[in-house]
């Protein structure tokens, strides 16, 4: 039971979003780990929804909650639970308009906002129905398990997203705080939850790279223009008000800061929350000067590290992978590393952690073809250890070597094999690292290569379902090369490990 659920306890995400101009290729890139809480591991998969599949009433799990959805909704992809219980948690997909969503990055916020605008918890029934003391059950508001169900299907740009979701919010509300991406061909939008029912959103700057690990992360904000235009920003309409009346705004001049406003600065936010978007920034622009010497700008528990930043060069898929991998390699929080004491070894809690459930980099190619430019890259378990695979979503259905993923361990499926590779590798890391590099390498190559061929047959078809149908096989074909690339790794690391065991001897009788 869920009562006065607060989400941010529980679970922890890393997002990195890059502007079309920020990019290798001049696309919106919005990525995010997805990883669930302390000590538990949710088995994922990849799925197509097609409309007839997709709900007209909806029922949230955790908070009880009943809503009716629009008749008409787009085919999109998911990234759900592979075990329902906890309901569907659809993370993040692409839709057939070509819109993408990443939802959630769970947010921290502070008490002034939550005593002015609590969450909405879902609250039991209590006593025995039929007598004076019986309070029957109160449903919560909209979460991360809702949220992809509810607005992907029914959105054609990325700003609709953020009015979809907002207007869910204002109606219903949420019990957590949340951050959640929209983007298409020409832009990404951030949406940030504000207490229960308030919420803003900013549109990422096309030159920029943003990221955000579980804090309110938006920086700058122009009240006018949300409530005006709405240009670059997006807000609740009584934003303003919500603001004034809590006194809410910490700023000196007026220029309100939602991270001073909205957010949290706690001690646990410089271990678990900060260090995160230090390390990303740091390695996106390593030559800034802003990390290192006797008195560096900006430290693992900088409240002030910015939002979103120009990088120093373009920003490649690898690039998105490698600091959604990050384990702080070349500082004294390395836990591989020899560098530092025990405890700085293990003080940060790392980007690339046990226990990831997928990760998602959601690509919308503004030069290729409607029919072919979406993309969802995928990587199952924990980030330092296995291989991003890329997906073309215009298709109808997904490979079951990534979707058909169950609660039983098995390597017969992607999600299982890279949770066991990881496993098995983490304990034997410096005799692993080397076979793991050399398989990511391998999987990136063929997917990159899989994309181009593919590409370059698409303009030769005028079918759509023909096209689709192509589309799948080419799924098919690269998931059937990361089968056997994944097998092989796995048999490679399995020696190690068995070499490594504690009971071995070096004698033996033949």
């Amino acid at each position: 039971m869920i009562d006065d659920f607060e989400g941010d306890s529980l679970v922890g995400c890393t997002t990195i979003l890059v502007g079309r101009g920020a990019s290798y290729d001049g696309s919106p890139l919005v990525a995010r780990n997805e990883d669930s809480a302390n000590g538990e591991f949710n088995p994922k998969r990849i799925v197509v929804v097609h409309p007839e599949d997709q709900p007209r009433t909806y029922t949230s799990v955790i908070a009880h909650l009943t809503i009716d959805l629009p008749e008409e909704p787009l085919r999109y992809t998911a990234a759900p639970n592979a075990v329902l219980d906890e309901g569907i948690w659809g993370e993040a997909g692409i839709n057939a308009a070509n819109v993408a969503m990443s939802a959630t990055e769970t947010l921290t916020t502070n008490e002034r906002v939550l005593g002015a605008d609590p969450h909405v918890g879902y609250r039991p029934a209590r006593g025995t129905e039929g007598t004076p003391d019986f309070v029957p059950e109160q449903a919560g508001g909209i979460g991360e398990e809702d949220f992809l169900t509810l607005v992907l299907p029914y959105i054609h740009t990325a700003r609709e997203g953020v009015l979809r979701l907002g207007a869910l919010l204002e109606r219903y509300g949420t019990y957590e705080a949340n951050g959640v991406a929209f983007s298409d061909a020409d832009e990404i939008w951030w949406l940030e939850t504000v207490g229960g029912h308030h919420w803003i959103a900013r549109r990422v700057p096309d030159d920029a790279y943003v990221t955000m690990p579980n804090q309110l992360g938006i920086d700058s904000f122009d009240v006018d223009d949300a409530l005006g235009e709405g240009r670059e920003h997006l807000a609740s309409p009584d934003l303003r008000e919500f603001i004034s009346d809590n006194h809410l705004d910490l700023s000196l001049d007026g220029s309100l800061n939602p991270r001073d406003a909205f957010g949290s600065h706690s001690d646990a936010d410089h271990v678990y929350n900060t260090p995160r978007a230090w390390y990303m920034q740091r390695t996106l622009n390593r030559h800034s000067g802003e990390w290192d010497g006797p008195a560096p700008r900006y430290t693992p528990s900088s409240d002030d590290l910015p939002w979103a930043r120009v990088p120093e060069r373009r920003i490649t898929i690898e690039d998105v992978k490698d600091v959604l991998s990050s384990h702080y390699q070349g500082t004294e929080y390395d836990p591989y590393s020899r560098l530092g004491t025990e405890a700085q070894r293990h003080l940060l809690r790392p980007i690339g952690i046990n226990r990831h459930s997928q990760l998602s980099v959601l690509q919308v190619r503004p030069y290729a073809p409607e029919s072919s430019r979406a993309i969802q890259w995928v990587a199952f378990a924990s980030n330092p250890f296995n291989a991003l695979v890329p997906l073309y979503t215009n298709v109808d259905r997904i490979p079951d070597y990534l979707s058909d993923t169950t609660a039983r361990v098995t390597t017969e499926n992607f999600y299982w094999a890279s949770r066991v590779v990881a496993a098995l590798a983490d304990a034997h890391f410096n005799d692993t690292i080397p076979e793991i590099e050399r398989y990511q390498q391998r999987v990136l190559s063929a997917g990159h290569a899989s994309i181009r061929t593919t590409d370059e047959g698409v303009p030769t078809l005028s079918d759509e379902a023909a096209l689709r149908e192509t589309l799948a096989g080419a799924n098919e074909a690269l998931a059937a090369t990361v089968r056997t690339e994944t097998e092989a790794l796995l048999d490679r690391v399995l020696l190690i490990a068995s070499n490594g065991m504690h009971n071995r001897f070096s004698r033996s009788d033949n």
